[in-house]
């Protein structure tokens, strides 16, 4: 199986974990954008969706699934989302589609994160991917220059010639050559940065579930 099967393969085992009548937490990519394609199957099996962000929210309606702000939600059972990376302890980098700020909004408002990854993204240790950061613009050079003393190298996320700009109306600087050995202490220590709206690691609120698509068919790794 190739890359994209085995996003297809996770994207379908993931409905198992969908209860019915709630509304549910749908994160952000090209995994999840699977899913999204799958639930559409159960549509009517559930009240609706909370979005991570603007394109997914857009794909949830085109799929005629209602599209609920977080604020009228009071219980989310499951958060549903992708991953650039995940450890075998449930820590993740997200944010490569740069949604990362409210898919960690989402997930903190979840019962249980499920995370849907091919295994190529199951990792030892996090940092090959780059780190994203979610920074205020006009503080994005000072936050870089905290970022380059943590011991990376950090870079503006740029699409066609100009930053890239999130649905928040912020920026992201991608770390690189970090070996992110303690995850959720690198978590405090960015989130604690003037500036930073917040970091992709997802370590001190993990996965739950990682439905891991591999060459021998998909599993559940619990933590």
């Amino acid at each position: 199986m190739n890359q994209d099967q085995l996003k297809l393969a996770v994207a379908r085992a993931a409905i198992d974990y969908v209860p019915s009548g709630e509304i549910i937490g749908v994160g952000t990519g090209s995994t999840a954008n699977l899913f999204i394609d799958e639930l559409a199957g159960i549509k009517d099996r559930i009240r609706g969706a909370v979005a991570s962000s603007e394109a997914t929210a857009a794909r949830l309606r085109s799929h005629g699934i209602a599209v609920l702000d977080l604020n009228e939600v009071d219980y989310i059972p499951v958060y549903i989302d992708g991953a650039d990376e995940i450890t075998h302890k449930g820590a993740m980098i997200k944010g490569g589609g740069g949604a990362l700020t409210r898919e960690k909004i989402i997930a903190s408002a979840s019962e249980r994160f499920i995370c849907i990854a091919d295994e190529s993204k199951l990792v030892d240790v996090l940092g090959n991917f780059p780190l994203p950061v979610e920074v205020i613009p006009m503080a994005h050079s000072v936050v870089a220059r905290k970022l380059a003393a943590l011991g990376g190298h950090p870079r503006l996320r740029m699409a066609s010639d100009k930053p890239f700009v999130t649905d928040n109306g912020n920026l992201i600087i991608d770390v690189v050559g970090m070996q992110i050995a303690a995850p959720a202490e690198m978590e405090t220590v960015i989130n604690n940065i003037v500036g930073v709206v917040t970091v992709g690691l997802f370590a001190r609120q993990g996965a739950s579930i990682c439905l891991l698509g591999t060459s021998k068919g998909v599993q559940t790794l619990k933590f």
